[in-house]
């Protein structure tokens, strides 16, 4: 039995040379852009009866037919995912997650998430009130790297939730971003929320919740520079959003950035340093981790072409 959710759309005149996605994405406002993208890619969307490619634009009359699955259901099945696990004892896990994985499941991404990883690594793991989110205090994007603290158990999850909100853990980050400051370093203090006009996207907007992010330049490269974000709050996307904001958006970011950027699998930022008291000893607990490969190797060829260009 087919469940998927078809549309048919014929192109006006007036509709004519505009991009496929942006065309379905603004003819049917319960997908975006990014999900066009992705059906796309599956073969799921055709024009006259053909496949198309991302880049095409529309022409007066042509027919789209867009078949949107139906929502898998979303099942906590364990996956042996070979978790890059830093710390551990009965109380917390400190994981290293890599680029490209998913923190937990979704309508978008049923499986292969780190929460998938993680019920196959241990069945300790702290109740939450979204079922599909065992363990997970706090989240990082798929595209982000880094070092993610999990809690084991309910007073572990309690007290570690506490730290969050009481800003007495320690977050920091290391992001590759456009262009280079006049300063050294700075406070950005802006609130965030849901951007009206696309909605995909955070934005700094004055309805939006409390942000504040410290940022401290640790290179600067022709045309790049490498800095620390130290979080203060927790927001969806902040430091993404924080430094497009301040016009320094994150190199490689889809959604905030500039298509002109650096090669790589999404945006250069890694979670280098996690900091918190232990829930059961109180005994301050410290993890600093290497960034991935590609992020490494984009700094080696940055810091190479500054050498040359200053023989």
């Amino acid at each position: 039995m087919n469940d998927n959710i078809s549309y048919n759309l014929v192109v006006k005149s007036e509709e004519s040379g505009v991009r496929l996605d942006k065309y379905i994405a603004t003819h049917i406002s319960t997908i975006s852009r990014t999900r066009v993208q992705e059906l796309i890619k599956q073969k799921l969307i055709t024009t006259n009866g053909l496949q198309t490619k991302l880049s095409y634009k529309v022409n007066t009359n042509d027919k789209i037919n867009i078949e949107i699955p139906s929502p898998q259901p979303l099942s906590l099945d364990p996956e042996n995912l070979n978790l890059d696990i830093i710390y551990e004892d009965d109380d917390v896990i400190v994981v290293n997650k890599p680029q490209g994985m998913v923190v937990h499941p979704s309508a978008g991404h049923p499986d292969h998430t780190l929460v998938n990883g993680l019920i196959y690594h241990t069945k300790n793991l702290a109740k939450c009130d979204e079922i599909f989110r065992p363990g997970i205090v706090h989240r990082i994007d798929k595209d982000t790297s880094g070092l993610l603290m999990i809690a084991k158990n309910a007073t572990a999850r309690i007290s570690l939730e506490k730290q969050l909100a009481n800003k007495i853990n320690k977050r920091e980050y290391i992001a590759i971003v456009h262009d280079n400051f006049k300063h050294s370093s700075g406070v950005i203090d802006a609130p965030i929320g849901r951007n009206p006009y696309q909605r995909q996207q955070m934005a700094v907007v004055a309805s939006g919740k409390k942000a504040i992010t410290h940022f401290t330049v640790l290179e600067q490269f022709p045309g790049y520079s490498l800095v620390k974000c130290v979080l203060e709050t927790g927001r969806t996307h902040q430091i993404r959003v924080h430094m497009s904001y301040i016009g320094h958006p994150i190199a490689g970011d889809p959604l905030y950035g500039p298509k002109k950027t650096l090669n790589g699998n999404g945006q250069f930022l890694h979670a280098k340093t996690l900091g918190f008291y232990h829930p059961k000893t109180n005994q301050w607990l410290e993890f600093s981790i290497s960034e991935p490969q590609i992020f490494a190797k984009q700094l080696y060829l940055l810091r190479k072409k500054l050498t040359n260009n200053l023989v």
